[in-house]
């Protein structure tokens, strides 16, 4: 190979790795992420009083659903409500299991004013946890047909 030919190669590798440079180049990309609280319950919980033992109240009845939460937030809480309240003799309560790390304040009696069924509460997604109701009479609330109740459960953020 002559010398004219080497200096022709290295002059063209030259030229190809000058035209073949980097280049780059930037872009900002924005980004948030908003609170998120949420609950969800499901089943059709029925509760029938129907038994007693002479000389006692009626015999209470149980019924068990389930529910699910999602939150980012820390110090969450769930409470929950009924529209209407209950009849004279009758109490309606619930026991909403607790989430990894949060609180339950066990088996409540509700009313139309909001009690904490469960507290702390902390970035979790967690789902299939029990819920309990029980409905409990004294003989004092006599028959009492068939009728409902809606319970509003709330989930409230934490920070």
């Amino acid at each position: 190979m002559t010398a004219k030919r080497i200096l022709s190669t290295i002059a063209l590798v030259v030229s190809v790795a000058g035209a073949a440079s980097a280049q780059t180049a930037t872009q900002t990309i924005t980004f948030q992420i908003d609170a998120i609280n949420q609950i969800a319950f499901s089943g059709s919980p029925s509760l029938v009083i129907n038994t007693a033992t002479a000389g006692s109240n009626p015999t209470g009845a149980t019924a068990a659903a389930t529910w699910a939460v999602t939150t980012n937030q820390t110090g969450a809480k769930i409470t929950a409500s009924i529209g209407s309240n209950m009849p004279a003799g009758l109490t309606l309560s619930v026991n909403v299991t607790a989430p990894a790390g949060a609180t339950s304040a066990g088996s409540l009696a509700l009313s139309t004013t909001a009690v904490d069924l469960v507290t702390s509460i902390t970035k979790l997604a967690q789902g299939s946890m029990a819920v309990s109701y029980s409905l409990s009479a004294t003989a004092a609330a006599g028959v009492v047909s068939s009728t409902t109740r809606t319970v509003t459960y709330t989930i409230t953020g934490g920070t």
